[in-house]
Parts: C-alpha cells; sequence; structure tokens
C-alpha cells in the first residue's frame, strides 16, 4: 500500500472516529457526561494518548533512522565503486572489460531503481545486479598479474568488488523487513479511540471541528512520514541518487 494512500486512510478513520463521537454525545443522558464522567474519560484518554505517543515517537525515530542509513549505504556505495574504478584503471587495459561491466551496472542501477526488487531479479535480457557484480569479479579473477604490485591491485579489486556485493544482498535482506504493521494498525486503533473521546467531550461547533480536522490531518501526516521513510528507496521521500550520478561521469576514465 503506497504511504500517501495510508496517510488517506488514516486521516479518514480518525474523522470518522471524532464524527462517532459527537454522535454518541447527542445521544446519550446528560448524567453520562457530568463533571464526573468526563473526569475519568480524561484520565483514561491520557493512559492511551500517553502510549499513542511514544509509540508514534518511537516509529518516527525508527523510520528516521532507516532513511539516514540507507542514505550512508547510498553514499559508501558510489565511494566503493568510484575507487573499484580507480584500482582496475591503476592495474593497466587489460581490466578495460571490467571497467566496462563496472559502468553499465552502475547505468543499469540507475535505470531500474535503488531497491531489492528492481536489482535482484532479471528484467527481459538483463541480468540481476548480483550476476552483474559477479562477472565483474570473474574477469578480475581470470586476471594475470605480471608483478608483486599488479597482485596487490588486483586482490585490493576483489575485496572492494566483494563489498559491493555484500551490499547488494544486505539491501535485500533488509528490503524484506518493512514495517512493524501489527504495531501501526494498534497505534492507529488508539488513536481512533482518542479521537471519538475528543468528539464524546465536546461540543459540535466550526472551531472545534476545524481543530479536531487540522490533529487528524497532522497524525495522519506523520503515519505517511513514517512509512515513507521506512522506504527510503522508493516514494514521495526517497535517497537522492546523486552520489551514483556524480559517480558514472568519473567511471573509465584513464
Amino acid at each position: 500500500m503506497g504511504s500517501l494512500l495510508l496517510g488517506g486512510l488514516v486521516f479518514v478513520f480518525l474523522s470518522t472516529a471524532t464524527a462517532i463521537g459527537l454522535i454518541v454525545r447527542g445521544r446519550l443522558p446528560d448524567h453520562h457526561l457530568n463533571a464526573e464522567s468526563k473526569d475519568v474519560i480524561r484520565l483514561a484518554t491520557a493512559v492511551v494518548g500517553t502510549l499513542s505517543a511514544l509509540a508514534l515517537g518511537l516509529l518516527i525515530a525508527s523510520a528516521k533512522s532507516t532513511y539516514d542509513n540507507a542514505e550512508v549505504e547510498m553514499r559508501t556505495a558510489a565511494a566503493r565503486v568510484l575507487l573499484l574504478d580507480r584500482v582496475m584503471a591503476q592495474y593497466g587495459p587489460e581490466t578495460d572489460k571490467a571497467r566496462q561491466l563496472l559502468r553499465e551496472l552502475i547505468e543499469k542501477r540507475l535505470s531500474r531503481g535503488w531497491s531489492a526488487e528492481t536489482t535482484d531479479e532479471a528484467s527481459g535480457k538483463a541480468l540481476g545486479e548480483y550476476q552483474d557484480i559477479e562477472a565483474v569479479q570473474g574477469d578480475l579473477r581470470a586476471l594475470s598479474p605480471r608483478d608483486a604490485v599488479q597482485l596487490s591491485l588486483q586482490a585490493r579489486a576483489l575485496e572492494v568488488s566483494g563489498m559491493l556485493a555484500e551490499t547488494h544482498w544486505l539491501l535485500v535482506e533488509s528490503g524484506k523487513e518493512g514495517l512493524p504493521w501489527a504495531f501501526l494498525a494498534v497505534l492507529v486503533c488508539w488513536l481512533g479511540l482518542l479521537f471519538a473521546t475528543f468528539g464524546l467531550q465536546a461540543p459540535a461547533n466550526p472551531t472545534l471541528l476545524s481543530i479536531l480536522l487540522v490533529c487528524a490531518l497532522s497524525v495522519a501526516g506523520a503515519i505517511f512520514l513514517i512509512t515513507d521513510m521506512a522506504n527510503p528507496y522508493v516514494g514521495l521521500i526517497h535517497v537522492s541518487d546523486a552520489p551514483l550520478q556524480s559517480a558514472i561521469e568519473r567511471l573509465g576514465k584513464p
């Protein structure tokens, strides 16, 4: 489900919960909403409100951490690509084919996107990314170093290419984690209860309804941010591929 759609559904859910509270308020006997009853309702909702605030804060912090880690991974991967290209360039013209394969790998990554679904699967005649990096590693292993310097450069190139392959598989595995949907569903239910009690306690007037709608929109916006940032390579808020764009401009240079 798209993060924007989920945020919209949460807004509708909270608005409906508020409307239900307002409708119930109009049908309850007066003694059900006297001062003593409202005090108990406020105490009960304060507990739920505190739990909701803590849960929402934890989810936002977790999503922000996921986004920041993905941003670091993007920059690290771009730096390793450049390092691998420079090591192969220092080895000599024997690595020209491997360098071209590396450039094609990055071009494919930019065209297909930076996510587990697009990089791990073949698309038409295009191989999966792990097969591309394995082809680069195969060319590197096939080299025949003439001296200790080339032997050292070959070992370094294989080490860096192994790091790139590791980055790919980490992306594939972490892409299957996703959001704690059960946790998120419970949180939305808690928030729905809170908004229903808001409508239950206050009289219906334009000012009150406007404030409640703005609050519902704010909470829905927070849910949107959580779900969108938890998938940092896709969505409206996504990690920029500028490091890779910058890297590809430097690839293949002597």
